[in-house]
């Protein structure tokens, strides 16, 4: 197994390639259709909305929330499982079926390449996963040297406002920061999504504030003293695609690293 795997998935190989897949998490199921691999699809847990491809896929609940039932209804000869898309009882429970399960929760957009030859290999698109693998490779390493800074930018980015969460180090938004010059100001939390202080965020006082939402926008002009505030560097996010880390997190972090460049340290 390459290195860069460790840590990121952890399956069993079907014999064959899988026939029958279900999905349950967003990413994974836009993992297989950028695969040309949606035909094998039987059924997906929602999250969000669904793409207009798989309007018919019968549903399997919705985060958090899987029918097991219906599930094994599908007969899948593979799960493709996001771990924190479910609690821990039925994550055990899915691994006690003996259905070879595929887990990804990549923390570095190299990762999502692994991830794309890996389940290609599986689902009978092993050439489809190299090709979108190298794809992948060769754009990142041209973002990371066109919009590479000095000194990395400082930004605070909101996942919610009340109670107030943002992304950790481990969370792959903050490798998406960095390839657009910039650091994460919390990246030395361990945690995927830490709840915050406002005096967290005072103290740490990003030259930029991201939100998820542009109603939240406007809370923020109560705290000039933030140099974000003070520079009018309080954005919305400029693509939620950023929330789903899959080949399309690609053009959503490009679309970071444009309104990035616009802001002055």
């Amino acid at each position: 197994m390459r290195p860069w795997l460790a840590g990121l998935l952890c399956f069993a190989l079907p014999l064959m390639a899988a026939e029958r897949v279900v999905s349950l998490a967003p990413s994974l199921t836009e993992l297989m259709l950028e695969l040309d691999a949606g035909d094998r699809l039987v059924g997906v847990l929602d999250g969000g909305e669904r793409p207009a491809a798989l309007a018919g896929l019968p549903s399997l609940g919705r985060w958090g929330r899987l029918e097991m039932e219906g599930l094994l209804a599908l007969r899948p000869d593979l799960i493709l499982l996001w771990p924190d898309s479910l609690g821990a009882a039925q994550r055990e429970q899915l691994r006690g079926f003996g259905i070879p399960v595929f887990e990804a929760q990549p923390r570095r957009l190299e990762d999502i390449a692994g991830q794309l030859e890996a389940l290609g290999a599986q689902v009978g698109r092993a050439e489809r996963g190299r090709q979108l693998a190298a794809q992948l490779r060769g754009q990142l390493a041209e973002l990371r040297r066109h919009y590479r800074r000095e000194v990395p930018l400082r930004v605070f980015y909101q996942v919610w406002d009340r109670p107030l969460y943002s992304i950790g180090g481990v969370q792959i938004i903050s490798d998406a920061l960095q390839v657009c010059g910039a650091v994460n100001v919390f990246a030395d939390l361990d945690l995927p999504a830490p709840q915050l202080s406002l005096e967290a965020v005072l103290a740490r006082d990003p030259e930029v504030i991201l939100v998820s939402e542009p109603d939240q926008l406007a809370a923020w002009q109560a705290w000039p003293q933030l140099g974000a505030v003070r520079r009018g560097q309080v954005w919305a996010v400029p693509d939620r695609g950023l929330e789903r880390p899959s080949l399309q997190m690609l053009a959503a972090t490009r679309r970071l690293c444009e309104l990035l460049r616009q802001a002055r340290p």
